[in-house]
């Protein structure tokens, strides 16, 4: 008798996959034009935008908005950076780590702060009170917690 031996299914060995594809660089003058108006967001995006628009046969007009978008985008958080970085807040500080019942900030006021409202409203916020009470930590969770969208002048 003979005895066959039977191979399994052939290992698949996973191949690596290829690098995306990179857009074409913007042509140099181009690149200038944005660099002399001061547009890096929009300069950046530029590239991948315009290979995709192209492709996709896009509005012009739609182009032009994304672009827009994205050095507005670009803008509005370098600022919100900015601003944290001059409000000088301790790091970490964020509501998850609140412990609401240690605070001696009645629970309704400090449901009524975690909303955000008062910010939509222009109102100015104020906390006083003996040292370890919390007051940095709120504030900074407050500002931790705004959404990317929010303009804020001063924390």
């Amino acid at each position: 008798m003979t005895t066959t031996a039977v191979a399994g299914p052939p290992e698949l060995v996973p191949s690596p996959l290829p690098p995306p594809p990179q857009a074409p660089p913007i042509p140099a003058e181009l690149e200038a034009v944005l660099r002399r108006m001061r547009f890096p967001y929009l300069r950046r995006a530029a590239s991948d935008v315009l290979a995709t628009a192209r492709s996709q046969r896009w509005d012009p007009a739609e182009v032009v908005r994304i672009l827009l978008e994205a050095e507005i985008r670009g803008r509005d958080e370098a600022t919100r950076r900015n601003h944290r970085k001059q409000a000088q807040l301790p790091s970490g500080k964020t509501f998850d780590s609140w412990r609401e019942a240690d605070s001696s900030i009645p629970a309704p006021t400090q449901q009524a702060l975690m909303t955000l409202e008062w910010i939509g409203r222009a109102e100015n916020l104020a906390v006083t009170g003996p040292p370890g009470t919390g007051k940095s930590h709120l504030a900074e969770a407050l500002a931790n917690s705004l959404p990317p969208a929010t303009p804020v002048k001063r924390l």
